[in-house]
């Protein structure tokens, strides 16, 4: 009876080391795929990434408009906007697969905004310099209307050539008399 007394305390002690170890090993297996799962916070914005934004100019490629999205400090776009963009329109695009839209030594002359309607003032080269055509003059006011479109308050362009009104390319096919939206 000793003898079974003996075997019972043996099994009795084995299970509860059993239920103990599997207990640990339970436990530390559900503690481990906590920690995996746990959210880990991404880094931290900085100070200068907060005060970039992204604008899009629209660029020539092939007979499309494609456009390119720059990072900018938002502090450049604080005083003019406009004038900001149009000339980064002006300089041409990073991306070496797209081509330049507006005509090469144009400028800015003036930039103001009637409304929704911003009225840009440009120099004679715009139109001096143009290669011409219906369809690259049309290009050309697609990129300006696209790119500048992207800003919500403005919805269409007026062109002048160094103050005047109701200018027009060279081959005299468009002529800027009108103002021009993306439906252009």
């Amino acid at each position: 009876m000793l003898d079974k007394k003996r075997i019972l305390v043996v099994t009795i002690a084995i299970f509860f080391i059993s239920i103990v170890v599997l207990g640990v090993y339970f436990f530390r297996g559900k503690k481990g795929e906590e920690e995996m799962t746990e959210y880990t916070p991404q880094e931290e914005i900085t100070d200068a990434q907060m005060r970039q934004t992204i604008v899009s100019l629209y660029f020539k490629k092939e007979n499309a408009l494609i456009p390119e999205a720059r990072l900018i400090d938002v502090k450049e776009l604080i005083d003019n906007p406009y004038e900001k963009i149009v000339n980064m329109l002006i300089e041409g695009p990073k991306n070496e697969n797209l081509q330049k839209t507006i005509p090469e030594g144009t400028k800015i002359n003036k930039i103001e905004k009637e409304g929704e309607i911003l009225i840009l003032d440009f120099s004679q080269e715009f139109i001096l310099n143009h290669i011409g055509g219906e369809q690259e003059e049309k290009i050309t006011l697609q990129s300006i209307v696209k790119t500048v479109t992207e800003l919500t308050e403005i919805n269409g362009i007026k062109i002048k050539i160094n103050g005047e009104e109701n200018k027009e390319f060279k081959d005299g096919k468009i002529k800027f008399d009108q103002v021009f939206n993306r439906e252009f």
